[in-house]
């Protein structure tokens, strides 16, 4: 039997489609396409409880998996109680 590396595989779920859709242009930013699934009931749009899935082929699944963990850290540089949305910047 042949296994077909186009095989969408999940990499990851998140609760709602601006996160996933970061995930997906981190992605595409390193070559490596994505797609999501689940944006309809993400978020409770569609009143009802949902997760957004991150899929990407299966030939890429690896990479992908390598990807998303180089970008965790990047999140964790912010600290966001000195963060204030609400202030312009000057500069």
């Amino acid at each position: 039997m042949t296994i077909d590396p186009n095989t969408p595989e999940l990499l990851t779920s998140v609760p709602n489609n601006i996160q996933a859709a970061a995930i997906v242009n981190a992605l595409a930013d390193r070559g490596i396409q994505a797609t999501m699934t689940g944006t309809y009931t993400s978020g409770f749009q569609a009143q009802a409880p949902g997760w957004v899935s991150i899929v990407v082929r299966k030939m890429d699944l690896d990479a992908a998996k390598q990807a998303l963990a180089d970008l965790k850290p990047d999140t964790s540089d912010v600290d966001w109680p000195e963060f204030d949305v609400d202030q312009a910047d000057d500069s």
